[in-house]
């Protein structure tokens, strides 16, 4: 509560006028050593400013900035990488493999550009996940593997907006009333089937029949997948959007179709070729 400001009787110190519970806060001024430091700082920033100003445009008396100086560096660096740049630019995907220097330094910018722009969907060192976001370092490749595969699929997308981009569309056998849910279901138990998973032998037979009828043309007769199509593997343990029976029904049931896009428009041409390079590499390139 506020009191009356006077002099402490036992420091000799004017208080500030406030008290709580019976004590009185002293008024006890900053040392001389202190606020000559702290007026120093001051003197120093304004100087500091002056010679180093930290606004755009302003490179202060002596001439500097650290933008400047960034951008020097990042020319040259520029500058310095630029025949291999050259070197990538002019030779096809699949022939820098067989130029050791250029191969590695190839990767190498492929690493950096993945981690700055793939990476977010397709997880670090290209695990993938769950939802849509296939992995690129189990060498399975629901468009195909080799470098100019992957290229490809790099530059133009999947789905996207670009005219030459990759384009698969599953049916939506449950939404759009092309199968019952009974079928459906029987379908689901075959798929199971595929991957050598324990599945109801009567359902899996009818199933069979359905799958023969409507899914094989794009998956194959056993399931392999047809890269040609964009049409996964169902024989084997990966699966974009889980693999238990619920969610095949699902994938059945409404389709699934995820999109990528074109970085063609993004990214210059080393650049793709960069990236096609490393993340043939992840899966052990085929």
């Amino acid at each position: 509560m506020p009191t009356k400001i006077e002099k402490d009787a036992v420091t000799g110190t004017m208080t500030t006028g406030h008290e709580w519970d019976g004590i009185r806060e002293l008024n006890t001024p900053l040392p001389k050593w202190w606020l000559w430091v702290f007026y120093a700082t001051i003197v120093w920033s304004i100087g500091y400013y002056v010679l180093y100003p930290t606004l755009p445009g302003l490179n202060g008396i002596l001439g500097w900035s650290q933008r400047a100086e960034l951008a020097d560096g990042m020319a040259a660096e520029r500058e310095r990488i630029r025949p291999m740049l050259d070197r990538i630019r002019a030779t096809p995907v699949t022939e820098i493999r067989n130029q050791p220097d250029l191969a590695a330094f190839a990767v190498a910018g492929g690493r950096a550009a993945f981690a700055d722009n793939c990476a977010p969907c397709h997880g670090a060192g290209g695990a993938g996940a769950k939802g849509g976001f296939p992995s690129l370092a189990d060498d399975e490749w629901i468009w195909g593997g080799d470098p100019d595969a992957i290229q490809r699929t790099v530059a133009f997308g999947i789905r996207s907006a670009h005219p030459e981009t990759r384009q698969s569309q599953m049916p939506r056998f449950g939404t759009d009333g092309l199968l019952t849910p009974a079928q459906i279901s029987d379908t689901a138990e075959f798929v199971l089937s595929l991957s050598g998973r324990a599945a109801v032998p009567v359902a899996v037979e009818r199933g069979r029949a359905i799958y023969a009828e409507q899914c094989a043309a794009c998956h194959g007769a056993e399931g392999r997948g047809m890269a040609e199509l964009g049409a996964p593997s169902l024989a084997d343990q990966i699966w974009l959007y889980g693999g238990d029976k619920a969610a095949i029904e699902h994938s059945i049931q409404v389709a699934r179709g995820g999109v990528m896009p074109a970085w063609t428009d993004r990214l210059d041409e080393a650049t793709i070729r960069m990236l096609t390079l490393y993340v043939h590499q992840l899966g052990g390139g085929r």
